[in-house]
């Protein structure tokens, strides 16, 4: 009986994920759920083509942090390089330019509304969540991690 007991358990899985590669993991998806949640706030704006193009790019992006949290070297590269450079350009520069475009500093301000201050919000969330799971990646016992 206790050979049938033990055929049946399920297999290891392995060792967890030390705790810096669980933050970054939850600051991705943190990062991604504000990111979806700023995009369906856009449709209006923008239409759902856009929609279905970001909705691609975040499951791509879901895969390389399952990916990550495994240990994979190569999607923790990604992740840096994609996310943390390229996706942090992508949250800056709009606002940025349209900072250094106004006639004053306050000019960009005066004109949020409700949505527009969501906007901000969930974008300000998504760009903090990254400026954390990048980091975490390389700190501590996640350097060892990675194979």
């Amino acid at each position: 009986m206790a050979d049938t007991a033990r055929s049946l358990s399920l297999p290891a899985t392995g060792p967890a994920a030390p705790r810096p590669v669980r933050v970054a993991c939850a600051g991705f998806l943190t990062a991604l759920g504000a990111g979806a949640l700023e995009g369906l706030a856009r449709v209006d704006d923008s239409g759902a083509a856009p929609l279905l193009w970001r909705g691609a790019l975040y499951l791509l992006v879901l895969a390389v942090v399952l990916r990550m949290v495994h240990g994979d070297r190569v999607a923790r590269a990604l992740l840096t390089v994609g996310i943390g450079v390229a996706g942090v350009a992508s949250l800056v520069l709009e606002p940025a330019a349209r900072l250094l475009s106004a006639g004053s500093l306050a000019d960009p301000f005066t004109a949020l509304d409700g949505h527009g201050l969501l906007l901000a919000a969930m974008r300000a969330v998504h760009l903090l969540a990254v400026l954390v799971a990048v980091p975490a990646m390389y700190i501590g016992t996640a350097r060892t991690w990675f194979t």
